[in-house]
């Protein structure tokens, strides 16, 4: 006999559990994996810092992330809630964990309907100390939640002097008092009454949905079509009817409900009724009548629950398209930012010390930003051959991830336009670059030129 689904959850929870407070540590070159920065306004995606004028990205992790639940919830039910759901997770290591293992306040973990006798001291004293408990690992919860927008690196900083950030600590308090009283008093009931997604699964789901289904052919029925109980006990069931009404399926689920009343918006496909069946009717040397299968194969006895299927394939495609199109977005990384506007003065006219026209010249105001992780020098030119620099005269330096304004001016000694009805604007592509790696980091944005009227310019 193989692990229980008890225990390959658990397994879950522990590499759930470690990816989650492991990833915000990991970092390659100070850029983290996933890192929501409010602090610095940036975005770390596969450990490539991205700054805030590039959130595009954005909607494609949105859409993927809704897609992925869609796909998983069609395949599985609601297995992400009983497998890597952290409410469940937070759910069992209160219940399971601190409750049962550690204090013993609960008597067993197979029966999950029955809470502790808090009149007795001892069970009060108990509860007092597993309130402790979870507020620390509570709190440890909600600081791990603020290190996906404030780096580890930058809390601990902020730590030494918590009185100089009091929203940010503020915040973990608050995640954290929520918690607790989510985890002690609210319970499953977060579950089944607040949880949104218990709401959107039954839109989704098929008759090739895997989720948790009791067998009523073999079992019997327990349950009339108006979800009444119409059988307590074994010998009112007929009499090749395999369920022996023990309820252990039913003591040991975690949302109080009993499976063999058919599909339900409360179960969260933990699975525990399973593992319940399965030991009981091992005992009998018979199969389970609680399966993890699906209603085409347990209940319409169609054949095989085929998990490749023109609707997965189609989420499949769509996950494959948003994904490429994200890594293509994102290897395309600009590694500086350029914004150029124009001064309010539209341009000003002085005299050529060289020929007989006039000189033109219009200013800007070019804010750079070095975006990636090394410091570099940066220039930039006019694809207009007609039309110079005079401002700045030579190449400036700009600190890694760095901003700057710069007052940059543009002039002219040719006669570019002769409008004697208006000023022109001419479009010029301004080529920004790193001196010291121009193919790599470089920009290209449009401006405009203004040249005046043709009486202005006489």
């Amino acid at each position: 006999m193989g692990l229980s689904y008890a225990k390959k959850r658990y397994m879950m929870y522990i590499v759930a559990t470690t990816i989650a407070l492991g990833l915000p540590f990991l970092t390659v070159d100070g850029n983290h994996f996933f890192l929501l920065n409010f602090d610095n306004k940036q975005l770390h995606l596969l450990f490539t810092k991205f700054d805030m004028q590039e959130l595009y990205l954005m909607p494609f992790l949105l859409i993927m992330m809704f897609l992925g639940i869609f796909l998983m919830t069609v395949m599985g039910g609601r297995v992400f809630c009983g497998w890597a759901c952290p409410q469940t997770i937070f759910r069992v290591l209160y219940r399971d964990l601190i409750e049962t293992k550690i204090l013993g306040l609960r008597k067993s973990i197979k029966n999950k309907q029955k809470e502790p006798d808090y009149s007795l001291a001892s069970n009060k004293f108990k509860k007092l100390v597993a309130i402790l408990l979870w507020a620390s690992l509570a709190t440890i919860a909600a600081a791990d939640f603020t290190w996906y927008f404030v780096p580890p690196e930058t809390f601990f900083q902020y730590l030494q002097n918590p009185m100089e950030h009091t929203t940010l600590f503020g915040f973990v308090f608050f995640i954290a008092l929520f918690l607790i009283y989510d985890v002690i008093w609210l319970k499953e009931n977060f579950c089944v009454y607040i949880c949104p997604y218990s709401r959107v699964q039954s839109v989704l789901y098929d008759d090739e949905t895997i989720m948790a289904i009791y067998d009523e052919d073999r079992g019997g029925k327990i349950y009339n079509e108006n979800k009444e109980k119409i059988a307590n006990k074994a010998k009112e069931l007929p009499e090749n009817a395999e369920c022996t009404t023990c309820e252990s399926c039913v003591t040991v689920c975690p949302t109080h409900i009993d499976i063999r009343q058919g599909l339900q918006l409360e179960c969260i496909n933990c699975l525990e009724c399973v593992d319940a069946c399965t030991t009981v009717m091992g005992k009998l040397n018979k199969p389970t009548l609680v399966n993890w299968s699906s209603s085409k194969e347990i209940v319409k006895k169609e054949g095989k629950t085929q998990l490749l299927r023109p609707k997965t394939i189609g989420y499949m495609a769509i996950i494959a398209i948003m994904l490429f199109a994200l890594l293509k977005m994102g290897s395309e990384k600009e590694h500086m930012l350029l914004n150029i506007n124009k001064e309010t003065r539209l341009y000003s006219i002085g005299d050529n010390v060289v020929g007989n026209n006039k000189r033109v010249t219009n200013g800007y105001v070019f804010l750079f930003q070095n975006t990636d992780n090394h410091d570099h020098e940066y220039y930039f030119e006019v694809d207009n051959q007609d039309i110079q620099i005079k401002r700045p005269s030579k190449p400036f330096t700009i600190k890694a991830g760095q901003k700057i304004k710069k007052i940059v001016v543009l002039y002219t000694d040719e006669m570019l336009a002769f409008d004697e009805r208006k000023d022109v604007t001419i479009p010029v592509n301004i080529k920004a670059y790193a001196t010291d790696n121009p193919e790599l980091i470089k920009v290209n944005r449009e401006a405009i030129f203004v040249y005046p009227r043709a009486d202005m310019i006489k």
